[in-house]
């Protein structure tokens, strides 16, 4: 009886430890893939280094009302940047938009209410996204490829849903934050701080940005740049 108890609890031991692997080989196993998933699923910050290139990408759901002066400067010194583009802004602003598109700008995707993206479902996400894309598709006939995440608010939820739709979901390497001052120097200085290859700059339609837009292409010329879209500073020729 005694040896027959021993053996009993022998087998019990052995459960109980096959048990304890097989939990740990599963918490191992959804740790692999949740780090695969973040490492799969990243946002662009920046192009390419191999060439002096540097694109302007300009975020637009207001400040209409600078923006011909800016499509203006942009014609005159024959460059074509990229324009992240609110859905609910198109709607309003149908007319502004076919311009942009006529001067040959890259039109992107920047989400139809300008939400916080990373507190939204996936289906949220892709709604936000795929409604923008229909309103731009509509006015310019323009299907538009890049997201520019509202706020440059991501996290996993963003990144993959966009992706799933088959975008790249673009962020920033140099900030004007042009919305956040009225003196267009201490945006020369973060320009004159940070270039470099393939950087893809941030800004808006505010006034401040219209005043340091000239100087700013200046200087990155004079630093040998040449001034294009975000696309363009992805790829290779």
């Amino acid at each position: 009886m005694k040896s027959r108890i021993i053996i009993i609890s022998k087998v019990k031991l052995l459960i109980m430890l096959l048990i304890v692997a097989a939990l740990l080989l599963f918490i191992f196993a959804l740790r692999t893939i949740s780090i695969n998933t973040l490492h799969y699923y990243d946002p662009i910050y920046k192009g390419l280094e191999e060439e002096k290139k540097i694109a302007f990408a300009c975020n637009v759901v207001w400040g209409e009302e600078y923006l011909p002066e800016m499509l203006k400067l942009f014609k005159e010194k024959d460059i074509e940047i990229t324009f992240f583009i609110g859905g609910r802004w198109a709607e309003k602003n149908e007319e502004l938009l076919k311009d942009i598109y006529k001067d040959e700008h890259e039109l992107g995707n920047h989400g139809y209410k300008h939400l916080y993206h990373s507190k939204l479902t996936p289906e949220l996400n892709k709604q936000e996204i795929t409604k923008t894309e229909e309103i731009i598709k509509r006015i310019t006939g323009c299907k538009t490829v890049l997201f520019a995440p509202p706020y440059g608010d991501i996290n996993d939820t963003v990144v993959t849903s966009a992706e799933t739709l088959g975008y790249k979901v673009i962020m920033w390497s140099i900030d004007t934050i042009d919305w956040n001052t009225k003196d267009y120097r201490k945006i020369l200085q973060r320009l004159e701080n940070k270039h470099h290859n393939g950087a893809i700059v941030l800004m808006h339609p505010t006034k401040v940005t219209i005043d340091a837009l000239p100087q700013m292409i200046e200087n990155l010329n004079k630093h040998g740049y040449e001034i294009t879209t975000v696309s363009e500073v992805l790829e290779n020729d």
